[in-house]
């Protein structure tokens, strides 16, 4: 997810080299998860169940739907279509599996039950303005609203506690309406939606965006009483928002006519950027230590 998202805001400001090279470093992981997700299911399917049962597994269909709208930039309609299509049969059966079991006071993961559907979005919309089929506007608009209702059954059940306590994931409480801000902005490019509709989704993406840029106050201001420097896994999951707002940010700057989004857009980027290569050093850190280990 934070590399596809990096990828395709690279591409927004075009270091197309760039973008391609993490594009295709999200295809190698997407491939070797994929992988490892099939092998599960086979050979460990107790282990797959445990894992199928919590937040963390929707995000198989949201890196889907971020690769399949980077690869749709790319002009690969086709392979983007099937990504969608995966990300569809697939998201019912694995939200359901994890709205079953959630709690009360969990940690910032379980904003991920609502990243999926607006990542759906993204690709529909995306597909809906290459192809003009105007059902997958209407679709992508459906299931934007269904992420905004996801959204508020995981506030209910997030512990305000993780803001300072969490190792990265709370940071998805904004990714979450970022990608929600990113669907509506590619709903605007799309031709169904004129007149009255079109302002009223300008003025709901714009009202998500400076929503998810309010969820940075506080968690800039933990970061900075309680500074978590050591590499975990979930650090990933602070990147992928830094990612999305600025991506959001760039895109609403040209679908919806804020031209002062475009600098911080490309300022917040770059700040993804940095943040991807320290969390990826620090994963190869933890894996050198693990080899020397052995």
């Amino acid at each position: 997810m934070a590399t596809g998202i990096v990828s395709v805001g690279l591409q927004l400001i075009g270091y197309e080299v760039l973008s391609l090279i993490g594009l295709a470093v999200c295809w190698l992981w997407w491939v070797l998860l994929a992988l490892a997700f099939t092998f599960r299911l086979l050979r460990e399917r107790a282990r797959w169940i445990a894992e199928a049962r919590t937040p963390p597994a929707l995000t198989a269909v949201a890196a889907s739907t971020l690769l399949g709208t980077r690869l749709s930039v790319l002009g690969w309609q086709s392979t983007a279509a099937a990504l969608l299509a995966l990300a569809v049969l697939v998201w019912p059966g694995l939200l359901v599996s994890v709205m079953l079991r959630l709690t009360h006071r969990m940690p910032g993961g379980v904003f991920l039950i609502c990243v999926p559907a607006p990542g759906i979005a993204v690709l529909a919309g995306r597909l809906s303005v290459a192809d003009g089929a105007g059902w997958l506007s209407s679709a992508a608009l459906a299931f934007v609203c269904l992420g905004l209702v996801l959204y508020v059954v995981a506030l209910t059940r997030f512990d305000v506690r993780q803001i300072f306590t969490g190792a990265g994931d709370q940071w998805v409480a904004g990714g979450a309406l970022a990608i929600s801000a990113l669907a509506g902005s590619t709903l605007i490019g799309s031709t169904r939606w004129t007149g009255d509709a079109h302002q009223g989704l300008r003025a709901a993406s714009l009202l998500l965006l400076a929503l998810a840029f309010a969820t940075w106050v506080p968690l800039v201001y933990a970061e900075i009483r309680r500074p978590r420097l050591s590499y975990d896994v979930r650090r990933w999951s602070t990147i992928f928002p830094l990612g999305m707002t600025a991506v959001a940010s760039l895109s609403l700057s040209t679908s919806a006519g804020v031209d002062w989004l475009e600098p911080l857009g490309r300022v917040l980027l770059w700040v993804a950027v940095g943040a991807w290569l320290l969390t990826f050093s620090g994963l190869v850190k933890t894996l050198v230590r693990a080899l020397q280990g052995e």
